[in-house]
């Protein structure tokens, strides 16, 4: 069913004339459906409705009977009204105790208006806690970390979620399109009415005041790295043994602490701050300082002398940092100068990690990746390789996720991304509903939307595979869960197949930057566990069926945490 969609899809994109008469069509039925019941009232749902079949395995694929995951569809008849009651609590009766029909009926007044906000953030960002109105001053800004505004598409959550990357506790939003971040409040607590300024990309949501922040504190730091302000904790490291060529720039500093190391490489734009008791050095990573090799972090603990809680290092073993300098070494990407003689495919099920492959790939190699099909939002973030026709060999490899002999013949070589089905199958659900770097409303996970995903995608995931194990040519298995662990390694097995040059240094200045515009933070994981006992009985069939085929060609299997769950 999912394939036979992602064909639906390309076939519209070719036929854009076929597209829009198919739409005036669909238009005209669902409004002809709406007046007719408007007089015959609520269609009757029989009893013996047939639940939908399960999406069937990829053609030629030896996939076991796994039977139906039996999976409820059932549907409970609330009411819109209850249903928003029951969103926005028991103040939303009126007086006489019946509940109130309208969301817009809270009685007028500004106050009115932030008690709705309040409520608002307070169920929807549940990774965050809404602290209050406070004072803002320009000339002494109550958050005084970094800031950052967007008068169009402002909301809580992409301010929260900014700050949140960049390891603050805080974050407040103001003017209805400001955003700062800081590890501390200084200023006072104002009335809530005083916040009363609507987000300009969040209706119903409140971002402040004038002069007035709404702060949030943040729940979840980000789960990747630890943090000082801005700064990224890389870990404890030896001194290299060239000193001054590994790190360039050395300065005294007898009143050490991290913020003025990271404050003089920030100013001097170098990507790596190491302190080294009273010296800072300043740097890139190097083949003469990977920091790939770690030490434990008791060889640096010795304490800065300007701050009582932090470590600082030793002469020889450096605390590193990574500023927020952009590694400028591996930024530059332009089209392959001479159209290339083979297709090489970047394939992968949705969800696995594709579109982060590319923009490690183009970082690597310097060149530009394509796709098998077209994403404005992605080409708008820098993939200008996507508006190229996928043959037109201008690029380093081709994004697909295409399954089926036919298809995946038409390519010479491949790249085939594997991610645990679990995962890709929340990020792609994730992606379906939210957006790239968006999120799945929780409606939709408890709905009937994730059941029927699952019954779809899961047998996807599996022909998948086995489909490019089988048809495809010179294929180089990555899988997801290496890449993110040893990104040096996995990457220049990557880089080796497209043809291309490996250099260290570039792989190196890949890793301070791996992240990309496509990653979705900590900050909104779900509570609890999606998958039911029959989802998991499946996927872990299928999970070993994958297994096999892969251990049959002398391949690493799947990692350990595929299973058991």
């Amino acid at each position: 069913m999912a394939k036979l969609w992602f064909k639906f899809q390309r076939y519209f994109r070719r036929k854009p004339v076929r597209f829009f008469t198919f739409l005036v069509l669909y238009l005209t039925a669902g409004s002809l459906v709406f007046l007719h019941s408007g007089f015959v009232g609520q269609p009757a749902i029989s009893q013996n409705q047939a639940n939908p079949a399960a999406g069937a395995p990829a053609e030629g694929a030896e996939l076991p009977f796994l039977g139906d995951l039996h999976l409820g569809r059932g549907f409970r008849d609330t009411g819109e009204v209850a249903s928003i009651a029951r969103r926005y609590g028991p103040w939303f009766k009126g007086k006489d105790g019946s509940e109130r029909a309208k969301l817009g009926d809270y009685g007028g007044g500004a106050w009115s208006r932030a008690l709705k906000g309040r409520v608002v953030r307070e169920k929807e960002e549940e990774r965050a806690k809404y602290i209050g109105c406070y004072l803002d001053d320009t000339q002494s800004r109550a958050l005084r970390g970094v800031s950052f505004f967007d008068y169009k598409k402002m909301t809580v959550f992409r301010c929260q979620d900014n700050c949140a990357e960049r390891g603050y506790l805080y974050a407040g939003l103001e003017f209805g399109a400001e955003c700062y971040c800081g590890h501390k409040i200084q200023a006072t607590n104002v009335s809530e009415a005083e916040c009363d300024m609507e987000c300009k990309g969040e209706r119903g949501s409140l971002c402040g005041g004038a002069n007035r922040l709404s702060v949030y504190r943040l729940q979840l730091a980000q789960e990747s790295a630890r943090r000082y302000g801005s700064a990224v904790f890389r870990g404890c490291f030896r001194r290299p043994d060239n000193l001054s060529l590994a790190l360039p720039v050395t300065a005294a500093m007898p009143n050490m602490s991290v913020d003025k190391c990271v404050d003089l490489c920030t100013e001097k734009e170098y990507p790596l701050a190491a302190l080294a008791g009273t010296a800072c050095h300043c740097g890139f990573p190097t083949t003469r300082f990977p920091l790939h090799e770690r030490e434990d972090e008791q060889l640096c603990a010795q304490k800065c002398s300007a701050e009582e809680f932090e470590s600082c290092g030793t002469p020889s073993y450096f605390i590193v940092y990574q500023t927020q300098v952009q590694d400028n070494r591996c930024m530059d990407r332009r089209f392959l100068p001479a159209k290339s003689k083979q297709l090489i495919a970047l394939a992968s099920f949705p969800g696995a990690g594709n579109t982060w492959a590319r923009h490690l790939i183009e970082l690597a190699t310097g060149f530009y990746t394509g796709s098998y099909y077209f994403d404005g939002s992605l080409y708008n973030k820098g993939f200008k390789g996507e508006r190229d026709h996928w043959r037109s060999g201008r690029t380093i490899c081709i994004k697909t996720h295409e399954s089926g002999q036919k298809e995946i013949e038409a390519f010479d070589a491949a790249i085939l991304l594997i991610r645990n089905p679990y995962k890709a199958l929340m990020a792609e659900f994730n992606r379906k509903y939210g957006g790239h770097i968006g999120f799945a409303a929780h409606a939709h996970w408890k709905g009937k939307e994730w059941p029927e995903f699952v019954r779809n995608y899961a047998p996807w995931w599996a022909t998948h595979t086995l489909d490019w194990l089988k048809f495809g040519k010179k294929v180089l298995v990555v899988h997801f869960e290496d890449l993110k662990q040893d990104l040096f390694v996995q990457l220049g097995r990557m880089v080796s197949l497209l043809g291309v040059a490996v250099r260290e240094d570039r792989l190196l200045c890949v890793e301070s930057q791996k992240d990309g515009n496509f990653k979705r933070s900590g900050l909104r994981k779900l509570e609890y566990d999606p998958y039911t006992a029959d989802m998991q009985k499946t996927i872990s069939a299928y999970i070993k069926v994958v297994d096999a085929a892969l251990k049959g060609r002398n391949l690493t299997g799947v990692p350990d945490d595929y299973y058991p769950r």
